[in-house]
């Protein structure tokens, strides 16, 4: 059964459920499928408890203070007031707040008891048969995006057409070409990677091709995404400032001809960027590449998720790392906590780097001491980290602070709590002298990565 024909039986929302879900801190593996199918569990758990969710809707849809917050959970006016503070929730100027705060959800953080939720879920679901770790909001706010993609009726409701094309931006190593694969996934799209030698003119059997013959060939195709890498290159406006490859400049122009077609045609072109600040706007304009999705690095919590997922993958339970890490508890999300806070701003990438080296240390150390309880201790955690801190640059760190320029003007209203989070974790690098540029973080390169 789909989420938005569950939500319609139970007559509740499919968007206060996918915000329960949030709230709450489920795993998405429990609840729902890449394709929105509701899981068996997630479905029992609605239908038993409809009452609790039609509440949970009713008071999410409410603009409320923080006294009747207090009233509606019982618990005090201080703790209230400190948690929404954290969490950074919009507020109106006369004192309420806006209807997406739920006094459930902050209840829940609270450490109120909702143990009749999380009988459910927990238990069942291994880590390594996760499709992916975190990014719960990301994912909501996406499958949002493609909405018209998963449900027709929105076009003639609302029209509200499929997009045609949508630019994911990010640092590197944040995960697009992961985003843009999932995309594909939900909305049940072939994925085609436009690779860089088809953007130019070549020799194919003996025949010459280019990137218009390409996108024609494309079009012919059943439910095409095609997923273009160095799209903030390639799409690159046109100044005194910037000398635009002439290439590049082709491929605007065959792209801005044959767009208004995709849908019509059932493609869908996805670009990978490292920032949206130097894109044509011509390339940005309505009904072109008009939705922006930004693609945030792990945030602490998901960074030890990742750590402990990429150091158990594919482990066998009698193998001796799963051993070793069993006997160090380190085979539990806990023992990467504290090591995974010092990885601020670490991409993807910077973690699988961690995991590789740390892996690679613990084999040297077992060779020496032939001791499966040996100990992972701070000397091996902090040398892995060195290791994966290399990646951490100035130039780095240059694109970390254009990311978040670029979500601040594009998506602020929507990732608040990450842009928040994100904006500390790379402060902690600032210089103590004033940086000379407007944008820009000095790196000590002698300091130990924080």
């Amino acid at each position: 059964m789909k989420l938005i024909e569950l939500a319609k039986e139970l007559k509740i929302t499919a968007e206060a459920i996918k915000q329960f879900i949030q709230d709450f801190d489920l795993d998405l593996i429990e609840c729902i499928s890449t394709q929105f199918e509701v899981k068996e569990d997630f479905e029992k758990f609605a239908r038993e408890n409809v009452d609790f969710l039609k509440q949970y809707e009713k008071d999410l849809d409410q603009n409320k203070t923080v006294d009747q917050i207090a009233k509606t959970i019982n618990q005090p006016k201080e703790k209230i007031e400190k948690a929404i503070e954290e969490n950074q929730s919009n507020i109106f100027d006369n004192g309420f707040f806006r209807s997406s705060v739920s006094s459930y959800g902050i209840d829940n953080k609270l450490g109120g008891n909702y143990q009749f939720v999380y009988n459910y879920f927990g238990n069942k679901t291994k880590l390594q048969q996760r499709d992916f770790i975190g990014y719960r909001d990301l994912f909501f706010y996406v499958s949002g995006v493609l909405e018209p993609f998963l449900n027709p009726q929105q076009i003639k409701d609302w029209g509200i057409n499929k997009p045609v094309g949508i630019v994911l931006y990010g640092p590197p190593g944040s995960g697009k070409i992961f985003w843009a694969t999932k995309i594909a996934e939900i909305i049940n799209y072939q994925f085609k990677e436009v690779k860089k030698h088809f953007l130019g003119t070549s020799i194919v059997d003996g025949n010459t091709t280019n990137f218009n013959d390409f996108l024609l060939n494309m079009m012919k195709g059943e439910k095409i995404l095609l997923f273009l890498e160095d799209f903030d290159e390639i799409m690159m406006a046109r100044n005194a400032e910037t000398n635009v490859a002439t290439c590049n400049l082709e491929s605007q122009e065959v792209i801005l001809h044959y767009i208004s077609k995709f849908e019509s045609e059932d493609v869908l072109m996805v670009g990978s960027a490292n920032t949206v600040a130097n894109i044509d706007e011509e390339i940005l304009a309505p009904g072109r590449f008009d939705v922006v999705i930004p693609v945030f690095p792990p945030n602490a919590a998901e960074r030890s998720e990742i750590i402990l997922y990429a150091m158990t993958k594919n482990l066998d339970k009698d193998s001796l790392l799963f051993k070793i890490l069993k006997n160090n508890k380190a085979d539990k999300i806990p023992f990467w906590s504290d090591i995974a806070s010092k990885m601020k701003v670490f991409s993807n990438t910077m973690l699988i780097d961690f995991t590789q080296s740390l892996k690679k240390r613990i084999k040297n150390q077992y060779h020496k001491t032939k001791d499966e309880k040996l100990r992972i201790d701070e000397t091996l955690l902090n040398g892995a980290l060195r290791d994966a801190g290399a990646k951490l640059t100035e130039e780095y760190l240059n694109q970390i602070a254009q990311f978040l320029s670029d979500v601040i003007i594009n998506n602020l209203d929507d990732f608040q709590m990450r842009i928040k989070a994100l904006k500390t974790e790379l402060e902690s690098y600032k210089a103590v002298e004033i940086p000379r540029r407007e944008i820009g973080f000095q790196h000590n390169g002698d300091r130990e990565v924080e």
